[in-house]
């Protein structure tokens, strides 16, 4: 039963990532690409690609139940969730910091100088991110516990360390206190933008600007959250090893997250028209 709902989870995602990806790709190549919400999106664009491209071989692991493709590619596959996760949440972190910005600062938009300065930004978050998972890939995944080659994605025996312990603690704070202060601030964005305006209030572009905004905190609560509140109980539970299931929870809190990548496919939905206004309605108020 479990195997049915994480594969139904990842063939819907994969399904819905890859024809988003596509179809935004081909949006992307007309639009300004000095904008810093176009830049956010193309490096969204990156890491979905990347994570799609791992989801074939889970789904062959949950339908076969043997892992054949060795212990360094399965800690390769197992980290990419969590590294899509976090990379995918700095972007939307990215997107909504420049939001408040604008709306705080009152400016018409936020542009790099040169496409020079777009790629040195998405340089310096994709090495900050590489040079956290490769470590976490190499020196965390399946060093202390003993795992059988033939299986994936069970690597719980590595929390009877205290400092994977604290750093898990550690990231879930960061997350939940970084997602409140953005739902909070959002919040006073479009109810001071509701106050001021006059007439039927859903014909102005600024509040339609701002409830998109907002649509991204909401896809941080719905997909990122549930992992990390299941995550505390699942560090306090997995070392008692009294629950067989434990870790399979895990993972259906883990495909949760992967839902994200079908942003882009809400975008490519909607069509390029609707999207670019859509986009640029994001930059600007």
């Amino acid at each position: 039963m479990w195997n049915v709902i994480l594969i139904t989870i990842y063939i819907v995602v994969l399904t819905g990532g890859v024809c988003g990806v596509i179809h935004m790709s081909f949006l992307l190549v007309k639009m300004n690409t000095l904008s810093v919400t176009t830049t956010a999106i193309i490096n969204l664009v990156a890491i979905h690609t990347l994570f799609l491209g791992t989801i074939p071989f889970r789904l062959y692991y949950y339908f076969r139940k043997n892992w054949i493709f060795g212990q360094l590619f399965c800690k390769f596959v197992s980290v990419m969730v969590h590294f899509h996760m976090y990379l995918t949440f700095l972007f939307y972190v990215f997107i909504l910091v420049t939001r408040c910005f604008v709306f705080f600062q009152r400016k018409d938009k936020v542009e790099f100088y040169r496409n020079l300065h777009a790629v040195a930004t998405s340089t310096a978050v994709w090495v900050l991110g590489i040079s956290t998972g490769l470590p976490v890939m190499f020196f965390w995944y399946g060093n202390t516990g003993k795992y059988e080659n033939n299986t994936c994605f069970e690597f719980q025996q590595e929390f009877e360390k205290d400092s994977v312990k604290t750093v898990n603690y550690t990231l879930i704070i960061l997350m939940v206190a970084v997602t409140g202060i953005l739902l909070g601030l959002h919040i006073f964005m479009v109810l001071k933008v509701v106050k001021k305006l006059s007439g039927p209030v859903w014909s102005h572009q600024e509040l339609r600007a701002q409830l998109k905004s907002l649509g991204f905190v909401m896809v941080i609560i719905l997909c990122f959250l549930p992992h990390h509140f299941f995550r505390i109980y699942y560090i306090q539970r997995v070392s008692d090893r009294c629950d067989p299931q434990l870790n399979t929870y895990n993972e259906i809190f883990l495909s949760i997250t992967a839902i994200s990548c079908l942003d882009l496919f809400a975008f490519a939905m909607t069509g390029g028209k609707t999207w670019r206004q859509n986009l640029t309605a994001l930059s600007c108020c």
